[in-house]
């Protein structure tokens, strides 16, 4: 690397930490080239996308830059569940070729055979000299080498592939572990709330929390069955993640539980946009796509709370909770606290 080349790559880095430092920005390597980028200034999209989430949360977190790096840099590289996918293909590539030749050798081998021992039944009829009969074991032992040959190194392939196999899968583990978006919604899930709630925690800013429970959805599953169940899940998902336009982040976090992160809204703030939310659901008309039955009174109930300082995450979750439990006690689709 020319030495100008490397004395901006050096700025760009001395830059680059600083900022991951300031935003709580866990120091990964896929975040180091999020953050380099964005120093560099060669890629527009990102650095608008994380100026806006800077500008609406006050934080890039290490969700968002996750997401962000997947967007726009991972797209220019081979995303890890690719890679895993070329390399099982490689893998049975592999074998399949060395399966072949070793059937090939041994398919020779046994060629070889039927010519030794159909001479070898020339002794009796035509005789063999000591020379022509050296030669043929001689040539039976090399070609029994070379099939050995052959099956050991099948062998150790199939031994080094099912290492490999197994590291694979615990890669695939790795990866289903490390995603962060709920498989059926497409919201976020509770791995990444637990890391925004307490990334926020840690800037010790104001923002609010809204926790939110489909009522009564134990029923609709009875009645109803759960593949409509989930399309109730996904509705109301879409419907929230939709309005969630300055900042504000949906994740489910239980089978009908869900939670909203707002940054930098205050509690009467925060209970507005609840507000809002639950008359966005109650107004939910879905149709059975099996039986095209209309199902046009789902509900759902709110708790808020605001963080305050000293918190941490249980005392935060419990005032949620708590206000949560009383908007169900009081008959449910309502928002707690009820005025402020």
């Amino acid at each position: 690397m020319p030495m100008d080349e490397f004395a901006q790559s050096t700025a760009n880095l001395k830059q680059a930490v600083p900022l991951m430092i300031k935003y709580q920005v866990p120091t990964t390597p896929t975040n180091y080239a999020l953050w380099y980028t964005y120093v560099a200034q060669t890629n527009p999209q990102l650095n608008q996308a994380i100026d806006r989430s800077i500008s609406e949360t006050g934080l890039c977190s290490a969700v968002t830059s996750e997401q962000l790096y997947q967007k726009h840099l991972a797209l220019d590289t081979e995303r890890n569940s690719e890679q895993v996918k070329h390399s099982l293909e490689a893998i049975a590539t592999e074998l399949q070729v060395t399966m072949q030749d070793t059937r090939v050798d041994a398919e020779q081998f046994h060629q070889v055979l039927e010519k030794g021992f159909s001479q070898l039944a020339k002794i009796d009829s035509e005789g063999l000299s000591l020379d022509e009969m050296v030669a043929l074991v001689r040539e039976l032992v090399q070609n029994s080498q070379k099939i050995g040959v052959s099956t050991r190194f099948f062998r150790d392939q199939l031994t080094d592939a099912e290492k490999e196999i197994g590291d694979l899968k615990n890669r695939i583990e790795e990866i289903r572990k490390e995603a962060y978006e709920d498989a059926m919604t497409n919201v976020l899930n509770r791995r990444a709330f637990d890391q925004e709630i307490n990334t926020m925690m840690a800037m010790n800013k104001p923002f609010s929390l809204i926790m939110m429970d489909i009522d009564f959805f134990k029923t609709i599953n009875d009645n109803f069955g759960h593949m409509f169940g989930d399309q109730v899940l996904k509705a109301i998902a879409k419907r929230i993640s939709d309005s969630c336009n300055n900042g504000e982040k949906i994740y489910r976090i239980g089978g009908e539980e869900f939670a909203l992160l707002l940054p930098t809204r205050k509690l009467l703030i925060a209970r507005q946009f609840a507000e809002s939310q639950r008359r966005a659901i109650e107004r939910l008309n879905i149709i059975n796509k099996n039986t095209s039955q209309r199902l046009n009174n789902v509900t759902a109930s709110f708790g808020v709370a605001e963080f305050t300082p000293g918190d941490d995450y249980q005392s935060l979750m419990h005032r949620a909770d708590v206000q949560l439990y009383k908007a169900k006690q009081l008959g449910r689709n309502r928002v707690m606290p009820m005025s402020l």
